[in-house]
This record gives structure tokens, C-alpha cells and sequence, in this order.
């Protein structure tokens, strides 16, 4: 396997507009209400389905299907944002075929479950297009201040229950835009026409919430200020860091973070002045080292291949990811990992990667074997990790390099909870950052009211 390196190769442009639109246009397309209709009255309406015990925000799927199947979209929106208030961006994002879809009991009778996410989008799609603002009153004014720190989906959904409870939110954010890794981190044909932004200001209709952005840990936010100033204070900070191959030379140009590629991507207002080489290596086996490689892919790069370092079933991209990715022209390598980066006049030219195995005790070890790869980009997707410094002075329990939160999502910190990705447990899926932010908008009520 063993190939030739040349010069690098990395160019915009690579396709036309109307090639570049057709490969980022949506990956599922809205249902029409008929298809919606016969989807629906697939749903056996379980009692105690496995479907809502599967969904981390315990969203009650048989009854939001049911009202689909009647002709309410509105109602079923309803049931929706009751339990999720981010059930839009779920629905488009959520490995369902993982949570909910994986127990439908229409996979044992036919191996085909209801496809409760593309269901999900119908409603909420419906709802959001025909109401300027969420289902929800914002609650009498309790005179109490909470600061939300990180507009991502943990952010967003503490600071919207909040509200409804009539607490006044500073939703703090260091970046321009609202919405964390729905605005900078998914791949694009997963939310296009700007509906993260979209949905961020529908959240923020509910009233009561004060946005602050250009506001960072460490820098202009000081957690310590925040608990003098505010009843409470949310943690929605995600995981700022990227962690390094730890190989000499990360620093040639061409080797990159994935993260920061693709919210350079969602933020492009041309596609086509993105410069993407023309073969394109990606370490690591998750949802972000397949976005990254499908989206370079789409953008016109010749050879894509994830390099990951145990066996496809152990990757953390979702089988139905990976079939994306390879249906794209994808190639997967498994069992080996980064040994060395090649570069010329300063850019990488490619990379080294050695063969693995697993040893008799579960751990992983070297052969030896050396595979090498031409490559214009290698892109880092091997997992982000918290800044303990932006917390500064007021650094609450942090285990395994994630803040520990307790069931309530109450952090070790007088005052202050956490919930997302930057909390030890945490699943790194947008659904389950949903719900950190709800437990922790109630568990904050509570506490006030005591």
C-alpha cells in the first residue's frame, strides 16, 4: 500500500456552483404530508415503547406520531418542544438509527423501523414555518439572574426553560454567531438554509433572555465575577481544545483541525473559494472524522481516507455514518495509527501510519508494519478537550478531563452547574446536551426557590 509522495496539491474550486449545491443539498429531504401520513400509520403506538424509553429526552414519540397520523402537526410540534425545545435540529442531526429507530419494534416484524426522526423534522418544520415564536409563555418575572455560559444546545436549552420559568438569562457566547456546534460543527447537507439560526432565534422568542456574544472564559468572562453576579450560572462551554497526534511537524501547513475546517466550511458564504486538497487523509473514527471526510469528498477532493486505529465496529461514528462515508468514495483504513508526518518546504506531503493490533489484554500495540500516504491535507479528528485555564481560579471537580456534574447537573462550584460535552458522562450528542440543559434549568428552580 505503500505509494509515491509528490507535491502537494490543494486548490479552490474544484467543482462548479451547480456541482457544489447538488452535493450539499439537504441529506433528507422534508416528507410531504402524504409520505408523512403513510410513514406514521407504520407507528404501532406502543404502550411503554421502547422508542421514548431510547430517547434521551424522553420525547413521547407514540403520541407525536399518532398526531401526525390524525392531521395535527401542530399538536405533535407541541409534544415535541415540551420535552426538547431543539427537536428541529435533532431531528436532523441524531443518530436515531442508534437510539430510537434501533428499539422500533418494526425492526423485529420487518427490519425496517418508522422513521421517527424524518417524522420529528415534518412537525417541527411544520410548527416553526407557521409560528413566529415557541409554544411556551414565558412565566411570571421571578426577579432571579442566571448566567448561561456557551450558546450551544446545552446553552440554548437551559437558558429557553429558564425563561419559561421567568427567570431573567444572560446567554453569554464567544463566538458572533449563537448555536454552538449546530452553527460551526455539523457538516452542512445536515442543516441547510440556515436553520440553525433560525432556530436560535425562535428559542430566543420566548423572551427574558439577554445574549451577549464576543464573551469568552478567560478572557472577558470571569467564572468567579459571574457567581458574585448572577443567582446561578449555567456551563454549556463544550470542549474548546483539540487534541494533538503528538508527532513532530503538526505544525506544517496542511495539517489541520478538523472542528476548525468545518466551521470555516459552514461559514462560507462560496463554497468554491474553500481550498481542499486533492487527497485527504483523517485520523480518527467519530462523527466529526467522517463530516470532515464526506464534506472534502464533496467538495472535490480526489481520494479520502479515514485512518482509524482499531476495527470499523469499534469507530464512534454510527454504522449508518460510515455507510455514508462510503457511499460518498470514502475509504476507511482500520488497524492503524499515526507514526510519522511527511512534508516538503514546510507543507505536509503525507503520512506514515503504523499497523496495529489488540494484545491479549485489550490494549492496543504497534507492529511495526508501516503504511504510507500521499497527502495534501491530514486532518486531526481524534477528540477536543476542556481548557481548564479559561476557568481561571474558579475551577470546579474536573475527572478525566470533563467537569464533573452530578445528577442534577450540580458541578462541585457553589452556585454553578454544568451540562454537554464539557461534563464527565456526557454522550457528545446534541440530544443528550438538550437534556444537561433542561435538568439543570429545573434543578436551578429548585434551588432559587428554596
Amino acid at each position: 500500500m505503500t505509494e509515491t509522495i509528490t507535491a502537494p496539491d490543494v486548490a479552490a474550486g474544484r467543482l462548479t456552483k451547480d456541482a457544489l449545491d447538488k452535493n450539499f443539498c439537504d441529506l433528507h429531504p422534508l416528507l410531504d404530508p402524504h409520505e408523512a401520513q403513510v410513514e406514521a400509520d407504520r407507528c404501532y403506538f406502543c404502550y411503554d415503547a421502547p422508542c421514548m424509553n431510547a430517547c434521551p429526552t424522553s420525547i413521547d414519540i407514540p403520541q407525536f406520531i399518532r398526531q401526525i397520523s390524525t392531521g395535527n402537526p401542530t399538536g405533535s410540534a407541541k409534544t415535541i418542544f415540551e420535552q426538547n425545545i431543539l427537536g428541529g435540529m435533532c431531528a436532523r442531526v441524531c443518530p436515531t438509527e442508534n437510539l430510537c429507530e434501533q428499539v422500533c419494534v418494526r425492526n423485529d416484524a420487518e427490519g425496517k423501523p418508522v422513521k421517527i426522526g424524518e417524522l420529528q423534522r415534518y412537525a417541527t418544520d411544520h410548527f416553526m414555518a407557521s409560528h413566529e415564536s415557541t409554544p411556551f409563555t414565558r412565566g411570571e418575572p421571578t426577579g432571579k439572574r442566571i448566567a448561561v455560559v456557551g450558546a450551544g444546545p446545552a446553552g440554548l436549552s437551559c437558558a429557553h426553560r429558564l425563561a419559561v420559568h421567568g427567570h431573567d438569562v444572560t446567554l453569554f457566547d464567544a463566538r458572533p454567531k449563537l448555536g454552538g456546534l449546530n452553527e460551526y460543527g455539523i457538516a452542512s447537507y445536515k442543516s441547510v438554509d440556515d436553520f440553525a439560526a433560525r432556530e436560535v432565534n425562535f428559542i430566543l422568542s420566548i423572551g427574558g433572555i439577554t445574549v451577549e456574544t464576543g464573551k469568552r472564559l478567560g478572557d472577558n468572562l470571569s467564572l468567579t465575577a459571574l457567581q458574585s453576579e448572577y443567582d446561578a450560572v449555567f456551563l454549556g462551554i463544550g470542549l474548546g481544545g483539540v487534541n494533538a497526534l503528538g508527532l513532530d511537524g503538526e505544525d506544517k501547513d496542511g495539517v489541520l483541525d478538523a472542528v476548525d475546517y468545518i466551521a470555516d466550511l459552514r461559514q462560507a458564504d462560496d463554497l468554491a473559494e474553500l481550498p481542499v486538497g486533492r487527497r485527504i487523509v483523517v485520523i480518527g473514527g467519530g462523527m466529526t472524522a467522517v463530516d470532515i471526510a464526506v464534506q472534502t469528498k464533496l467538495l472535490g477532493a480526489d481520494d479520502v481516507t479515514i485512518a482509524y486505529r482499531r476495527g470499523q465496529d469499534r469507530m464512534n461514528a454510527s454504522e449508518y455514518e460510515q455507510h455514508l462515508a462510503q457511499t460518498n468514495g470514502v475509504k476507511i483504513l482500520t488497524w492503524v495509527q499515526p507514526n510519522a508526518l511527511l512534508g516538503a518546504n514546510g507543507h505536509v506531503t503525507g503520512i506514515a501510519l503504523e499497523k496495529t493490533e489488540q494484545a491479549a489484554d485489550g490494549s492496543l500495540k504497534g507492529t511495526g508494519d508501516i503504511v504510507t500516504l500521499p497527502a495534501d491535507m491530514v486532518f486531526k479528528a481524534v477528540g477536543q478537550t476542556l481548557v481548564q485555564a479559561d476557568l481561571e481560579s474558579a475551577v470546579p471537580m474536573i475527572r478525566n478531563g470533563r467537569i464533573v456534574a452530578d445528577e442534577h447537573r450540580k458541578t462541585s462550584l457553589d452556585k454553578v452547574w454544568a451540562g454537554g460535552d464539557c461534563i464527565l458522562g456526557g454522550e457528545d450528542l446534541t440530544v443528550a446536551a438538550v437534556e444537561d440543559g433542561k435538568i439543570a434549568a429545573e434543578a436551578i428552580t429548585r434551588a432559587l426557590s428554596a
